[in-house]
Parts: structure tokens; sequence; C-alpha cells
């Protein structure tokens, strides 16, 4: 989740806009009307030709009834963009998804200003780095729930660690079969892939 220069949360990615769009630029110079002139379909197949970047409550919309939980990650590693916290809790409130959502972000300090705005929506750590004894940091956070790269669930002390702490885990990027099949097998909260197809296989 970026925001644009008139402080519309928008579905993207990346910081700029050139990779998946005919655009160039960072979302945080782009009007929403700007952003809406991008054909961000293109890059991925021709059938998508004239896709534009959707609003984060275009997407609560078209899919609240469809979706039994949002992971709505905020892309703040690198940008802070102030009032982005505010901006997306306003729209979770509106659509009245408070229990149907996580939050979350590599950015720890951008959680904490969540979860003091909104108490009631749960938070989860995104993190990429080794950490010692994880589950007292993320608590520490007064996050839900553990979003670390996969590698780092691949010994029995640490998922037997988040287990203990009753803290669920949502690993990230999970591609390949084998550790579909293993993360499926330790019991993770949800796995977070790129090709949901594949993952079916292991879920029946």
């Amino acid at each position: 989740m970026q925001l644009s220069k008139d402080h519309v949360p928008v579905v993207i990615h990346d910081e700029l806009v050139e990779r998946t769009t005919t655009g160039k630029g960072p979302v945080e110079e782009l009007r929403l009307d700007e952003l809406k002139t991008l054909d961000a379909g293109s890059w991925f197949a021709s059938n998508f030709k004239g896709a534009a970047i959707p609003t984060l409550e275009e997407g609560l919309a078209a899919y609240k009834n469809s979706f039994r939980l949002f992971d709505i990650e905020l892309k703040n590693r690198f940008t802070t963009y102030p009032g982005l916290e505010e901006a997306v809790l306003e729209q979770v409130v509106r659509h009245g998804l408070e229990d149907r959502v996580i939050i979350s972000s590599f950015n720890a300090g951008s959680l904490v200003t969540c979860r003091r705005l909104n108490p009631s929506v749960r938070t989860g750590l995104i993190y990429l780095e080794e950490i010692k004894e994880p589950w007292h940091y993320v608590s520490s956070l007064g996050c839900y729930s553990a979003h670390p790269l996969f590698f780092y669930l691949q010994d029995s002390e640490t998922l037997a660690g988040f287990k203990t702490h009753n803290i669920p885990l949502y690993p990230w990027t999970v591609n390949d079969p084998e550790q579909m099949d293993y993360l499926v097998a330790e019991g993770v909260e949800a796995i977070i892939t790129d090709f949901p197809q594949e993952l079916a296989k292991y879920l029946g």
C-alpha cells in the first residue's frame, strides 16, 4: 500500500511506478487522477492492457464479501508516507473490516502507530533478517502475527518458540512446492506466495 500525492492509499507494490505501469516517478509525487491514467496491466499480460492502479477503497469494496481476511501491507520501509496509517485505518473502519484485517509492515514504528490509533485492528511484523527469539520482539510491538522470510522457519526451535507464545506465522514469499508442503505440515497460519494455485494442492 502506497500513498498518492493527494493522500489516497493505492494498491501498488513499488515506490516507483515504472516497473509495473506506463508511467515514471515515485507514487508519492503523483495525484490519484494521474495514477489512474497509467496502464498497470500490460507488463503482466496483453489481456490485462488498460488495467488501472486500484485504490484501497476499490479493493475492499470489490472483495470484502469474498475474502475472509485481508493482509494490508504498508509499503513504508523506505518511504515514510506521513498519514498512511490514518488513511488506511479510515478505509478499514469505513468498510467494517476491523476484525478481518491484518496491517503488516517492515516498519515497526508504523505498526506501533496503527495499534495506538486503533487497537482493534491486528498488526503483523514483516522481517527479512535474523532476529534472536523473534517472538519477544513481535510481542513487544503489540503485533498479532509475524511475517518472516520463510528461510528463518527451517528449524523446529524457532517454530516451537512462536507456537509457545501463540504468535501466528505468515511466511513469505513461498513459491517452492517443497517449502509449501513443509510449512503446511508445520501448521503455519498462512503462506504468502506468488502461486496460490500451487499452494491449493497442499491445502487439499
